[in-house]
């Protein structure tokens, strides 16, 4: 490769357009590229029944098989088939080899006009033309925007050459040809940047909403983790004051009993030491761990009032035979209610709610509904963060959950956490 970095601007200029050139046009120029069916996902084709959208696919092709139809319908009414036969086999030839096709159609302009006897237009014949148009429009529909320049000035200069040099001095059709395929390939070079522009919005969204939806489960995360510090670290404590407290409430414990007693209390420091030397990573610097104990279902009653002051209407439930869960259920529990009454708050003012408790064998089920928004304000955008939250918490409990628009236009919130009976200590 020719070292060009000690040349002047202009030829590094020059240099890099027919580099620019070879790469589009002249680099395996007949190489194999079959035209794929057509994308029938969009606002309009996916509406239409399924084997109605296998044909609709094939709608490009027909497109192409139809303008080469015409350019051969063309030829035999001038009398002289083979000035339609060849245009239009080039034509099809851009359905899998499109860079050749755009050469031969060049190529074969003049042998067309030459067969025709079309000497007022030369070099380009009626069927040629129309040829040469319809092969830049699918090349450049089916190549980079680039390509579309690079053709537009190669058919004018190859046409302006053939009109100077080979004519017999007829006036040529190149100018009309230019101006006619310039609109025509603006259009489709729009078209194709467009298409470009919006196929990577719609990645960068995606790539977008995983990392929001990704960072919400890391803060979800990183929320349980820190309540469940708390509760775990707080009932270890208690294992450990009891434990050193034990032999004191004993007359004359022996030593073995004793000695059982420092082991406890020993692992349970060790325990929880190494409890907060993991799970302290979590903690913000600015976090504190809340002085009040964490809420559970006993404060529900409160969580309601606290609602209903804010003005939601709510009917709360409790079926089954309450009893006391274990403290990670029943705070994991208290928030997907709060949770979900927030969201009837933010997503639909106006609406009532209804919660529901069941106290059934083997677990706890939770059910919020609401019906739809009824107030004159306008619902809030949801970004997905509370239910998201919610199903976290349910499925570290190996529990359960739904969450779906009901048929009134309302929303269910429904979930199952598995819990055995708590222990008395």
């Amino acid at each position: 490769m020719t070292d060009t970095r000690n040349r002047s601007p202009e030829y590094r200029m020059a240099s890099g357009l027919f580099q620019g050139m070879r790469r589009e046009l002249l680099d395996d120029v007949f190489a194999y590229r079959l035209l794929a069916p057509m994308r029938t996902d969009g606002p309009v084709t996916r509406r239409l029944p399924r084997f109605v959208r296998d044909y609709v696919a094939w709608f490009p092709h027909a497109l192409v098989a139809g303008a080469a139809l015409i350019v051969m319908s063309v030829g035999y009414t001038e009398g002289k088939p083979v000035t339609g036969i060849v245009p239009a086999a080039v034509i099809l030839l851009t359905l899998v080899r499109p860079v050749g096709a755009f050469w031969l159609s060049l190529a074969t302009a003049p042998f067309v006009s030459i067969m025709s006897g079309y000497w007022d237009g030369w070099p380009w014949a009626p069927t040629s033309f129309m040829g040469q148009l319809t092969v830049m429009t699918v090349v450049a529909a089916r190549t980079r925007p680039r390509t579309a320049a690079w053709m537009w000035a190669l058919t004018g200069a190859f046409g302006f050459f053939c009109e100077l040099v080979l004519s017999r001095g007829s006036g040529g059709t190149t100018w009309p040809l230019l101006v006619v395929s310039a609109f025509v390939l603006l259009s489709v070079t729009v078209f194709h940047t467009r298409r470009a522009a919006k196929e990577e919005v719609t990645a960068q969204q995606t790539v977008t909403a995983q990392e929001r939806s990704r960072r919400t489960l890391l803060e979800e995360r990183t929320t349980i983790a820190r309540e469940l510090h708390d509760v775990v670290a707080h009932h270890m404590s208690v294992v450990a004051i009891q434990a050193e407290a034990a032999p004191y409430r004993v007359e004359n414990p022996p030593p073995e009993l004793e000695q059982a007693f420092v082991t406890i209390r020993e692992n349970a420091v060790a325990a929880l030491t190494e409890l907060r030397r993991i799970l302290g990573v979590v903690r913000a610097e600015d976090y504190e761990a809340p002085d009040a104990p964490q809420p559970t279902l006993n404060d529900l009653d409160a969580l309601i009032a606290n609602v209903r002051d804010a003005g939601l209407t709510v009917d709360a439930t409790i079926t089954g035979a309450a009893r006391e869960l274990p403290q990670g259920v029943e705070l994991s529990a208290y928030r997907i209610v709060q949770e979900a009454l927030s969201n009837v708050l933010r997503h639909a003012p106006g609406a009532s709610a209804k919660v529901e408790v069941s106290y059934v064998l083997g677990g706890l089920g939770l059910r919020v509904v609401n019906g739809p928004s009824r107030g004159l304000v306008k619902p809030s955008p949801g970004a997905g963060h509370g239910i998201t939250g919610m199903r976290e918490r349910v499925a570290m409990l190996d529990g359960e959950m739904t969450a779906e628009t009901t048929d009134d236009g309302g929303y269910e919130v429904a979930a199952f956490i598995p819990a055995q009976r708590q222990e008395a200590s």
